[in-house]
C-alpha cells in the first residue's frame, strides 16, 4: 500500500514538473481541422438526428399560435443566451391508473426539466426528446434570455440566429416568442 501510494505521489510530482519545465505554459495546442472522416460522421449523426426529428409529425400553427404563456407552452422552449442555450422540455402525463387518477401525482411543473447546453448539443438533446412532448408538432419556441447584460444583447442575438438556423437544418418550425415582458 505504502508502494502504491508512493508510486503515484511520484508521478504526480513528475507531472507537476513537467508541467512547470514547460517553456511556454499560457501557448495552447494548435486546434486540428476535422478530417474528411470527421466530417462524414457529423454529417452522418445530423442525418441521423433529423430523421429522429422526423418521427414528430409537423406543426399545427392553430394550436400554437394560441398559447400566449411560457407555463402553458407544451412543446421544447429555447432560451437562448450569451455562452449557452438552456432548453425547456415538459415531459407527457403518465398512463392514468385507478391509484393516481386526474393530474394530482403529476403535475405540469413536477414533469418540466430545464436543461442548460452548449449550442452544439442542441441537435443530440431535440432527438432524444420524447414524442409526447411535442403537442403541438415539430415546432420550437425560440425566446432571447432577458437577465443578460445590455452590453451582451449583440452576441445573444447573434446566437438567437445561429440556434434557428441549427432548428431550420432539422426540419423543426421557429416560433420566435414575443419580445420580454409582452407575455410572461
Amino acid at each position: 500500500m505504502k508502494r502504491l501510494c508512493l508510486i503515484f505521489l511520484t508521478l504526480g510530482l513528475a507531472g507537476a514538473l513537467c508541467a512547470c519545465s514547460s517553456p511556454n505554459p499560457t501557448a495552447s495546442a494548435p486546434v486540428a481541422k476535422p478530417t474528411s472522416q470527421e466530417a462524414k460522421a457529423a454529417i452522418a449523426e445530423r442525418n441521423s438526428e433529423r430523421q429522429e426529428l422526423e418521427q414528430i409529425p409537423p406543426p399545427a400553427k392553430n394550436r400554437y399560435m394560441a398559447i400566449h404563456t411560457r407555463e402553458s407552452w407544451g412543446n421544447p422552449f429555447l432560451i437562448v443566451g450569451k455562452k449557452t442555450v438552456t432548453l425547456r422540455v415538459t415531459y407527457p402525463e403518465a398512463p392514468q391508473s385507478s391509484l393516481a387518477p386526474g393530474n394530482l401525482m403529476h403535475p405540469a411543473n413536477a414533469r418540466r426539466r430545464e436543461l442548460e447546453l452548449r449550442l452544439s448539443d442542441l441537435p443530440e438533446a431535440l432527438a432524444a426528446i420524447p414524442e409526447g412532448s411535442w403537442p403541438y408538432g415539430r415546432v420550437v419556441a425560440v425566446e432571447e434570455d432577458v437577465v443578460q447584460a445590455r452590453a451582451d444583447r449583440v452576441q445573444v442575438r447573434r446566437n438567437v440566429e445561429t440556434t434557428m438556423q441549427v432548428l431550420n437544418d432539422l426540419g423543426v418550425v421557429v416560433y420566435e416568442w414575443p419580445g420580454a415582458g409582452v407575455l410572461r
